[in-house]
């Protein structure tokens, strides 16, 4: 009952701030934007899933089980496959190429934080330190997928010519994965450039608000940027490596249908 009652307590906060949302909706009803039931519907589900996740991570954290890290990180590696598969739709088999990718970067990523003693194997510090990693790798291997296949199908003629000079498929489409990569990676990378400069990232600034000195709240921030450009810089060159056979015909022959879609 104590923890229900302080949760309902330090929502009133949370409802206050709800005043700016208000003028955002006023705004865009003035502008004729038409994203008002959007902007609240939007508002509305993130109020309810940050609620229900806080209710589960408070039952997973008081359990201490390693069973429930390995449930919790697999859960957000699928909604993530599935977010970054929708957003390079047109590729073949891409929800779970993007699933697969994105495991492949965190977990390696995760091993190594590990095995180093970075963070403890605790519920309270592995699913945190997880879910920024997700959702970041979901970002850059969602985009990287999307890129890869635009840039083929917008350069479909020279991918052709080189096969039919004798080039590999892999090769053939070196420099469409080079380029995919490097727009992937360009916010993870930019972010990195300016971090402390123009924001401060989340994990910082709570540790800030939370009472930690800022000493300590930067060292921890200079972990976790870390091991946000190293978990999204392997699944997004997973994700070229997965994704490149659905291009390609057993003969080496690019997959018209593939393309022949927007």
């Amino acid at each position: 009952m104590a923890a229900e009652y302080h949760f309902a307590k330090g929502m009133i906060k949370p409802v206050a701030a709800l005043t700016v949302v208000a003028m955002a909706v006023g705004l865009s009803y003035l502008q004729k934007l038409g994203l008002e039931r959007e902007m609240v519907y939007s508002i509305f589900r993130a109020f309810l899933q940050l609620s229900v996740i806080g209710f589960v991570l408070q039952f997973i954290f008081s359990r201490q089980s390693v069973a429930w890290i390995f449930l919790a990180y697999i859960f957000m590696v699928c909604v993530a496959g599935h977010t970054a598969g929708q957003r390079a739709k047109h590729v073949p088999n891409g929800k779970y190429i993007a699933g697969a990718s994105i495991l492949a970067g965190t977990s390696v990523t995760m091993l190594a934080l590990v095995l180093l003693r970075v963070f403890p194997f605790t519920p309270r510090y592995i699913i945190p330190v997880a879910g920024m990693m997700i959702g970041n790798s979901m970002t850059v291997t969602g985009v990287t997928m999307k890129r890869l296949r635009d840039d083929i199908k917008s350069q479909i003629n020279r991918v052709e010519t080189a096969l039919a000079l004798g080039a590999t498929p892999e090769q053939a489409i070196m420099q469409q994965v080079t380029s995919a990569l490097v727009i992937g990676l360009s916010p993870v990378l930019d972010n990195a450039k300016t971090v402390g400069l123009i924001t401060l990232p989340g994990a910082m600034s709570g540790l800030i608000m939370g009472g930690a000195s800022p000493l300590q709240a930067i060292q921890l921030q200079i972990v976790v940027m870390n091991m946000l450009v190293g978990a999204s810089t392997l699944s997004s060159i997973t994700s070229t490596y997965l994704t490149q056979p659905g291009f390609f015909t057993y003969a080496h022959q690019l997959r018209v249908s593939v393309f022949s879609s927007d």
